[in-house]
């Protein structure tokens, strides 16, 4: 009775960080009659960024999110994802991703625009009525009692809710409050841009998520916005002792890196006119988020390498995971979040250790790079789809595993 007796006073849910996570858990927790009031550190709730790629379980959870239409009037539809070696141009593996492949997982493989994305979540939450937002507010501490959340911000000031989700980022406050755990900085530096239609190559406009692999490096572009952009995502193993964290780029620096590499791949990188750039981390998978009435969502709770393409797309099970959880105990706050956590853990570090694994395959080199280039020889459509059904088969029918 605490739960319906709280939120009958008023008291809404608090999440701190207005991104992805954040404003999907926002909407997934309105749906199940909740108010929310989010905390964000910057001026402004928005996103930076380039593209980002889609899986159908994206699409599933922005379906019961009540923004699926929204997503898929601002995404670009590839017909493949398709790898090829930096060094040579040899086609290491492509998988269509038509009809056959919606089919198969229920819904589309597309790009988008990270700031299209968010704004259809921005916009769900805007519509309503039920979601509040403070800018310029950062969380610093979180206190808990028998009544509820009380979060204190940069300036002292107190805010009080029926439960607190931390959805604050990578460098969560949050999560450094209730675990404390360091980041493992990879020492990967990745490079991101966005090039406008009329200067990028003819012979890459291809409408597809496409990659090339080569000795500690890759390259990615993709079609943004009906294809008036192209998204350019180059990584290398930085020379340098990096700290996690995102600066302005530098051409000179990303040009050193690439000397080895095939002139169709390199011509991406003298493409963009200004960088940014992320010195990336992730951190060891946990087996414990929620800590009373606190949890984690996103990347506060499994920050991984961006090799799986599928941090996003995380964050966006999440927010669905914890509002169905919340369903079907009835708002019971304590059943709620110790299902979403026993639904959440071990399927997040499988992404997180994946795409350590994966970041290898990319950058194998020599006798490693021969045996990636003859990993998928022959591979069918249908045996690729049976190898993704882990990753792509995640619906909110199937999210609560610990059910």
């Amino acid at each position: 009775m605490e739960q319906t007796d709280e939120r009958a006073a008023g008291l809404p849910v608090l999440v701190a960080g207005g991104g992805i996570g954040g404003l999907a858990a926002a909407l997934a927790l309105v749906r199940q009659g909740f108010a929310v009031q989010v905390l964000e550190q910057s001026p402004a709730i928005g996103e930076i960024g380039a593209g980002m790629q889609l899986g159908p379980n994206a699409f599933h959870a922005f379906d019961a999110l009540g923004v699926g239409e929204q997503a898929r009037s601002r995404s670009v539809f590839t017909d493949c994802m398709v790898m090829h070696d930096a060094l040579d141009e040899y086609q290491v593996g492509r998988i269509p991703t038509g009809e056959a492949f919606r089919a198969r997982f229920g819904n589309p493989y597309a790009v988008v625009h990270r700031v299209d994305a968010h704004n259809c979540l921005l916009e769900g939450a805007l519509a309503t009525g039920r979601v509040t937002f403070q800018t310029h507010t950062r969380i610093e501490r979180v206190e808990q009692d028998a009544g509820g959340v009380t979060a204190i911000d940069q300036h002292g000031k107190a805010w009080r809710g029926v439960a607190l989700i931390g959805a604050d980022g990578v460098k969560s406050v949050v999560r450094q409050q209730y675990v404390g755990d360091p980041a493992r900085v990879t020492g990967h530096v990745v490079y991101r841009a966005v090039v406008e239609r009329e200067e990028f190559p003819e012979d890459l406009r291809w409408n597809a998520a496409s990659i090339w692999v080569g000795p500690h490096c890759h390259l990615v572009h993709y079609p943004l916005r009906g294809g008036e952009q192209y998204n350019v995502v180059v990584t290398f193993h930085s020379r340098e002792k990096e700290e996690w964290g995102v600066t302005e780029g530098s051409r000179e620096e990303v040009q050193s890196y690439f000397q080895d590499i095939c002139p169709r791949a390199r011509q991406l990188i003298d493409l963009p006119r200004s960088w940014k750039r992320w010195a990336t981390a992730d951190r060891e998978p946990i087996a414990r988020w929620t800590h009373g009435r606190t949890t984690l969502l996103g990347d506060a709770a499994h920050p991984t390498t961006q090799y799986m393409a599928q941090g996003a797309c995380m964050a966006l099970e999440d927010a669905v995971t914890l509002g169905e959880a919340l369903r079907v105990h009835g708002n019971d706050w304590d059943a709620a979040l110790d299902l979403y956590q026993r639904s959440r853990v071990a399927r997040t570090a499988h992404i997180v250790l994946s795409g350590r694994e994966m970041g290898r395959i990319y950058h194998a080199k020599g006798v490693e790079r021969l045996v990636r280039n003859d990993l998928w020889r022959g591979r069918s459509p249908e045996r690729f789809y049976d190898a993704m059904e882990w990753l792509y088969g995640w619906n909110v029918g199937n999210c609560l595993a610990a059910h």
